[in-house]
């Protein structure tokens, strides 16, 4: 399956990135690929894209990376919205995961709550009588 994607250029500290197309095997680092689309710094900002090569990348059926569709969304390229590129942490989606469980689970275990201290009073009760059974009883 082949794929539009960055490849990472420049020194330590002023990197710029080219646009190729790959196949999706190849590594990012690899520098295997089949053709240079474009380039993207960005410390500068400065892009450019081969237009119609990029065009028919895409009519072939490349599918472009998070990042490039994005680039190429705000390039109106491709219509479209742009997609989420930051992963989440796993802290923050169980969180929020969880919100909506709490809340649901609080209304659920208040009433079997309210239950449990009725009987538990009743069984206190029960278990008070037996005992001054017990006692009298014994002596």
């Amino acid at each position: 399956m082949l794929t539009i994607r960055f490849i990472r250029r420049g020194k330590k500290n002023q990197p710029f990135f080219r646009i190729v197309v790959t196949d999706k095997k190849n590594p990012p680092k690899g520098g295997r690929f089949l053709e240079i689309l474009g380039f993207f710094n960005p410390l500068t900002k400065e892009k450019s894209l081969k237009l119609e090569r990029v065009k028919y990348w895409l009519s072939v059926g490349a599918q472009p990376s998070n990042r490039v569709y994005n680039l190429l969304v705000s390039e109106k390229i491709i219509q479209g919205k742009k997609m989420d590129v930051h992963k989440k942490s796993k802290k923050k989606r169980e969180e929020k995961l969880e919100e909506p469980k709490k809340e649901e689970g609080k209304s659920e275990k208040l009433q079997p709550e309210e239950k449990k201290t009725n009987v538990s009073e009743e069984t206190k009760e029960g278990a008070r009588e037996q005992v001054k059974d017990d006692g009298k009883g014994d002596s």
